[in-house]
């Protein structure tokens, strides 16, 4: 096990002794959140180009508001030439072409506002597209006013120092231009030169582009890699305690909070909205540095150690065990999360977004027999943890990896790019694809299943990528008529979480840590406790209840037709209870 629990921690878990109960922390409209991702070049098409729009999207307003959820985060909708899928920006402040116009975003905004719902961009700001017009002007010449908006690393001083790239086939984040014969830098795609956060001028034109967002009324940021953005422009020699893991190293440059804080001085403190970072190389004890209220930076960060869990040691290409994964590592992780959270600053969970395979795939069991019932469990864990539940779209009807079986059949760079390093290298490239079916990007990416027409009612066009065959019997037209449907249940699980604030705000206990079938976990808020119990197999399990705990009543939530409420509970496969106590 990668993570190790306290003796004292297991202790208290494992007797389900939980500790005094402590009053609710102050009451925020984003803590209560639940964040529904959307995709948008997935999620509707509009206009039969197959790619989804802010048209196709502003048509379906009403089926998200229908989901109970109350904050929209969407993946970037900025000009850009697409080179990774918008997160490659040459407008900061114009809307991308295949996703419509800015009178389009206006609409959109107002329809979301007038449902109650809340609006989040994605902030990309640790590099822009080569297109952009600042890199355009920094590649003109050394001496153009716009050179420092980037790093630059001038020839006669010799090659640089090596820094990995996360895109590129050759593996170096050092893009030489023969034109100015100097190197820039791009932690990603050659196409996504890092912006110079070191320069004044470069954070006074982010602050200002972030102000035009809050003016237009969006509701928060979601942070790409934000933790990336500060550089030692040195650039020494990677530090040995690094190799391995130079995501750990970018995310500790000099200033990075310096940084937040002007940041949250100039910008956010200013607004009633919402901030979270994509807490990418941000280890445990580093993350209340983020989140911390007293620190003045932001909201909430997501980590990235629970989509660790199962990794395959030692392969290069982020390969998983397709037998699964160890659920006890899996509660370890949450638990030791949840405790950072526990007296100040703010968490969340999530088990999937469009970097990230399918939750029900990756998770769960996909399988017919018990796509839906694990599918619905793993709805039950995210809306019962403590902290901000992201929740992404086409996660609310089941939808399961794609599982490609050729390379041509990916759009994602990040898959193409490691192919073509991979063939280059001589490696398997058939155990390469085969990993992909678990943990491809593009497995999340499919277009969303409407319903069971052509092309799954997406598009009427040729979908700028394949859909899953299953969209037949998977889709949300189906899901709507049938009450016991994956759709319906997210439905009553965030009702639930609307209705109990114990599930938000409550003490969170692990129970029967060393079980490796059963999560288990209590919470806790004034006189009011509830339990959770999660069987994360494929078979009939038996857990008994703690000395202590008796259940006090019918189940706020069920993914099964019946419950016996006992001193050992029966579970059927993949079951979920979550039960009020006495």
């Amino acid at each position: 096990m990668k993570t190790i629990l306290t003796t004292a921690l297991l202790l208290a878990a494992a007797s389900g002794l939980a500790q005094p109960a402590k009053p609710a922390p102050n009451e925020t409209w984003w803590k209560e959140a639940v964040v529904y991702q959307v995709y948008p070049r997935s999620y509707k098409d509009s206009n039969g180009d197959g790619v989804g729009d802010l048209r196709g999207l502003i048509s379906k307003l009403d089926y998200i508001k229908s989901l109970g959820v109350n904050v929209i985060w969407l993946n970037p909708i900025y000009g850009s030439p697409n080179d990774d899928n918008g997160y490659d920006i040459s407008d900061y402040r114009a809307i991308m072409k295949d996703f419509g116009t800015m009178a389009d975003f206006d609409e959109l905004l107002r329809g979301m506002h007038q449902r109650g719902l809340k609006v989040v961009l994605d902030l990309v700001v640790n590099h822009s597209s080569d297109e952009h017009e600042w890199f355009k002007q920094s590649k003109s010449g050394r001496d153009n006013p716009y050179r420092d908006y980037y790093h630059w690393w001038p020839e006669e001083k010799g090659v640089p120092n090596k820094r990995q790239s996360f895109f590129d086939v050759k593996g170096d984040a050092w893009a030489y231009d023969e034109a100015t014969k100097a190197y820039y830098l791009h932690y990603f795609s050659r196409k996504q030169p890092d912006l110079n956060w070191e320069n004044p001028k470069l954070r006074e034109e982010i602050y200002s582009m972030m102000r035009f967002w809050f003016d237009k009324g969006i509701d928060g940021f979601r942070m790409d890699v934000i933790p990336f953005i500060a550089k030692d422009t040195t650039f020494p020699p990677i530090p040995a305690k690094y190799h391995g893991d130079f995501g750990r190293y970018y995310a500790n440059g000099p200033h990075l909070h310096d940084y937040l804080q002007e940041m949250h001085r100039e910008v956010l403190g200013k607004y009633d909205v919402m901030s979270v970072a994509e807490g990418a190389g941000v280890t445990s004890d580093q993350a209340l540095e983020f989140v911390d209220p007293a620190r003045k930076e932001l909201n909430m960060l997501y980590h990235f150690e629970g989509m660790g869990v199962g990794n395959v040691p030692g392969l290069k290409y982020r390969m998983r065990k397709h037998e699964g994964y160890s659920l006890l590592e899996f509660k370890q992780v949450y638990t030791k999360w949840d405790k950072i959270f526990a007296e100040k600053g703010w968490g969340t969970i999530y088990l999937g977004n469009h970097d990230q395979p399918r939750m029900v795939t990756r998770w769960g069991d996909d399988r017919p027999a018990f796509r839906a019932v694990s599918s619905k469990l793993l709805t039950t864990f995210l809306l019962t943890m403590r902290g901000t539940p992201y929740y992404f779209g086409g996660d609310e009807l089941g939808m399961t990896n794609i599982k490609f079986d050729k390379i041509e059949d990916y759009q994602d760079i990040e898959t193409r790019n490691m192919y073509a390093q991979l063939k280059a290298e001589g490696g398997d490239l058939a155990q390469f694809v085969e990993a992909q079916k678990i943990s491809g990007r593009d497995n999340g990416r499919t277009p969303f299943q409407w319903d069971a027409s052509a092309n799954a009612g997406f598009s009427t066009g040729t979908p700028w990528l394949k859909l899953n065959p299953n969209y037949a019997q998977v889709n949300a037209a189906a899901e709507e008529k049938d009450p016991n449907s994956v759709l319906n249940y997210f439905r009553r699980a965030t009702a639930m979480r609307r209705q109990h604030k114990v599930l938000v705000y409550g003490q969170y206990q692990l129970l029967d840590a060393a079980n490796p079938h059963i999560y288990a976990y209590t919470r806790t808020l004034g006189k009011e406790r509830v339990l959770v119990v999660l069987n994360f197999t494929s078979e009939k399990r038996r857990w008994a209840l703690p000395a202590g705990l008796k259940a006090g009543g019918a189940p706020w939530l069920n993914n099964y037709p019946t419950f016996a409420p006992a001193a050992t509970l029966a579970l059927e496969p993949w079951q979920a209870v979550v039960v009020p106590l006495r």
